[in-house]
């Protein structure tokens, strides 16, 4: 009996259940009293099922919101469709109603039908009404959200847009139901998912132009140079060149999408600031990779060009960021970054210019420099610092020119024959002339074949000092200077190749072992035509630059010295070769100091120096007047010195009478050589007076007159007044030890046994005056 009320309890709880789900909400209440009119303790077990019914729909519920986004919809999709149905259905009640008015009450049998159906179409009323709240336009919200989310991955902004439209203005309006609840707890881990994602993308951008800097920079340089080639050639082909040159900004060579996209989302997210530092911190850490250069950058131009490309790259992109962008980057950061880059950049080309021992790199690497610069400044980036680097580049540049050109006067002067020019015709005379600024009114009118006072290396040099001046040019080109500024670096650079490089090729030649006598005079002849030809390198200079030579603070070129200096150091090694040609004569010489009587002739040796100066000297007479005067007057006193030397030798103990007499027609023989004038211009007896202490100290000995020596020593009327007493103390002190048997001696004993006592006595004698010049002095 209990079972059979139990099972009619549970029929009669479902019954009112599924009145409840159905029946209008008027008429619940009678519906739940039943419940209470029932047996005892019915309404506890109908709650029971009402609660286990609750739950059931809200798991439904659950499950249906969990379900993959996809599905959910495609569940509105459905419901949009059942909104169709329903309007259909709405359209058949309306129908229906006019049939049943028409009808009358002749069709009560469906009356509880229409009943039914009036329930339903007020239900779906509800529904649809409540779902137009979440339906703006023509497509819903959710089909939107779900659309940006899933289907189009880079529209991640909208979607936060539409999740703000969600959570402010169509949430609130159905937020009684449970999977808007469910929706809303959802949308904050969709919001940290699109922020993940778009921080990924900004990372693949970064390392994306990281990759293409050198391309970017590429393309700005390229750029800048076509630029600047228009500029100059903006008269001839400006409209033909701009037609044909398309500009290209980072813009179209880079996507910067991942940035603008990533910088609104986190704006939107109101963490714009921690997207900014980061996005700064790693553009810093790039910087300092695209500074740093390779180790072998120095060696190509190319290692030059790929890491300029880099910067240029980096910093066309943050120029683009600066002005693309709302305060991602400021311009005090990228003013930063650029300072910080300048100083590296410096740094790292001071280091590897210096490097540098090819002028051809070094100028190519200027240019880069000039195009590098040009293109920054375009940007607006200063790079007056770097104009300034090139001065020291030039310098880097003008020592590589100096060494370059020290070789080719080395070979210049290495392949020169040292002998004036042989010109056989009008045709080599000009060809000559042509290449060197050669005017000689007495050669001019001499007839052909005839011969040109300087060697070929005068020419040779002259040319390549204009060609020094053309390369010097080149690196002035595109500095932005003045002619006046020009003119001063090409004259200065001019100055140091013939005052340091040419000057030193010349020392050098001048001491090497090969160059002789023949050799130096030439080379005097050479510096004195190329000193003279100085004035037109200056007219040369003046003729590029356009700035005229009476400017105030034009500089002046030092050829004059260098040349002058040369040829002074040529005139002091053509003395010094001549006292060395002479001393090997003079090691020739082999007296006989102990002979009875001279040979009546003089010595061999010295008929050959003789001769030997004699020929030197005619070669001289195409030197100035004072450079053979210089030179055969510093031969014959190194002549009359070496002689006196040799008579004066300590290892030499004993003279005879004899071998003072062949000594002094020696002596006459050089005095011969001294007055026939071997080298024109001197006056009177001058260069006899080279041998003035040998010709007195001769004459002393020979005729004896020591009475008249010491008697008039001192007096400036003496007729030995060249012979000083240590040297004649000396000489007769070497006489004096020879053996009886000597002819001085042996005459004194024939005439007088008491002259030895005078020898003695004279001895004695120049001993005293020897000593009292040392006591005063």
């Amino acid at each position: 009996m209990a079972e059979s009320e139990s099972l009619e309890t549970i029929t009669e709880h479902e019954r009112i259940l599924q009145e409840i789900e159905s029946t209008d909400t008027a008429c619940v209440g009678p519906t739940l009293r039943s419940v209470y009119d029932d047996q005892p303790n019915a309404h506890k077990r109908f709650m029971e099922k009402l609660d286990a019914r609750i739950r059931n729909h809200d798991r439904e519920i659950e499950k249906m919101c969990n379900f993959h986004h996809q599905g959910f919809v495609d569940a509105i999709t459905e419901l949009l469709k059942v909104r169709a149905d329903a309007e259909k259905l709405m359209g058949q009640v309306s129908d229906t109603n006019r049939r049943l008015q028409d009808a009358g009450r002749e069709v009560t049998a469906q009356t509880e039908e229409v009943i039914r159906c009036r329930i339903q179409q007020r239900n779906m009323a509800t529904t649809v009404e409540k779902l137009q709240l979440c339906i703006p336009g023509e497509m819903t919200w959710l089909r939107k959200l779900m659309t940006d989310v899933n289907l189009f991955l880079f529209r991640y902004y909208s979607a936060l847009k539409t999740m703000e439209q969600l959570e402010n203005i169509y949430i609130p309006r159905v937020s009684q139901y449970r999977f808007c609840q469910i929706m809303a707890e959802t949308l904050p881990k969709l919001r940290e998912e699109i922020k993940e994602i778009s921080m990924s993308d900004l990372k693949d951008f970064l390392e994306s132009i990281r990759k293409h800097s050198d391309k970017i920079g590429e393309t700005a340089m390229r750029q800048m140079k076509h630029h600047c080639l228009m500029h100059c050639h903006r008269k001839c082909s400006f409209n033909l060149v701009g037609f044909l040159f398309k500009v290209l900004t980072a813009q179209d060579l880079v996507d910067f999408s991942p940035v603008y996209r990533c910088l609104h989302i986190y704006t939107v997210l109101g963490d714009r600031e921690t997207f900014e530092n980061y996005y700064r911190k790693q553009r810093k850490k790039q910087a300092r990779l695209v500074l740093q250069p390779q180790s072998n950058m120095h060696e190509t131009v190319e290692g030059y060009r790929k890491y300029f490309n880099q910067i240029v790259g980096f910093f066309v992109v943050e120029d683009h960021i600066l002005h693309a962008t709302q305060g991602l980057v400021t311009r005090a950061f990228t003013d930063e970054l650029w300072n910080m880059a300048l100083s590296k950049i410096i740094a790292v080309l001071r280091t590897h210019s210096s490097y540098c021992n090819d002028p051809d790199l070094v100028l190519e690497l200027k240019n880069l420099i000039v195009i590098f610069a040009d293109t920054l400044q375009g940007y607006g980036f200063p790079v007056n610092r770097l104009f300034d680097l090139l001065f020291e580049v030039r310098d880097q540049y003008n020592e590589t020119l100096l060494k370059k050109w020290a070789l080719v006067f080395r070979d210049i002067f290495e392949q020169d024959n040292y002998s004036p020019i042989p010109v056989e015709n009008e045709e080599e005379y000009k060809a000559v002339v042509s290449r060197f600024p050669f005017h000689d009114a007495e050669i001019e009118k001499q007839q052909f074949p005839k011969k040109l006072p300087m060697s070929q290396s005068v020419p040779q040099i002259y040319s390549q000092v204009k060609e020094f001046i053309y390369a010097s040019l080149k690196f002035s080109e595109s500095l932005h200077r003045s002619s006046t500024e020009i003119d001063d670096m090409l004259r200065k650079s001019t100055n140091l190749l013939l005052t340091r490089t040419l000057s030193s090729c010349l020392q050098n030649l001048i001491k090497k072992p090969h160059i002789g006598l023949t050799e130096l005079v030439q080379i005097i002849i050479n510096t004195t035509h190329l000193e003279h030809a100085c004035k037109y390198l200056e007219d040369f200079i003046t003729n590029i630059t356009n700035v005229s030579p009476e400017t105030v603070h034009t500089t002046r070129l030092y050829g004059l010295s260098t040349f002058k200096d040369a040829r002074h150091a040529a005139e002091g090694e053509i003395y010094t070769k001549l006292n060395q040609k002479i001393d090997e004569f003079i090691q020739l010489a082999d007296y006989e100091w102990g002979m009875a009587e001279s040979d009546g002739r003089a010595s061999g040796y010295l008929m050959d120096l003789i001769n030997f100066l004699r020929s030197t000297f005619q070669v001289f007479t195409h030197l100035p007047g004072k450079v053979a005067q210089t030179a055969c007057m510093s031969s014959c006193k190194h002549l009359a010195t070496s002689l006196m030397q040799m008579l004066l030798d300590t290892e030499l103990k004993q003279i005879s009478m004899g071998a003072i007499q062949q000594f002094n027609l020696d002596v006459m023989q050089c005095e011969l050589f001294a007055s026939s004038e071997p080298v024109p211009g001197f006056q009177g007896d001058t260069l006899q007076l080279a041998f003035i202490d040998l010709r007195q100290l001769l004459d002393l000995f020979m005729v004896w007159d020591w009475s008249t020596y010491l008697a008039d020593y001192g007096q400036p009327t003496s007729k030995y007044l060249r012979v000083n007493p240590s040297t004649a103390l000396a000489l007769l002190e070497k006489m004096k030890d020879t053996s009886k048997k000597n002819n001085i001696f042996s005459q004194f004993r024939k005439n007088d046994r008491d002259k030895q006592k005078l020898i003695e006595t004279v001895v004695k004698q120049l001993r005293s005056l020897v000593n009292g010049m040392s006591q005063h002095s």
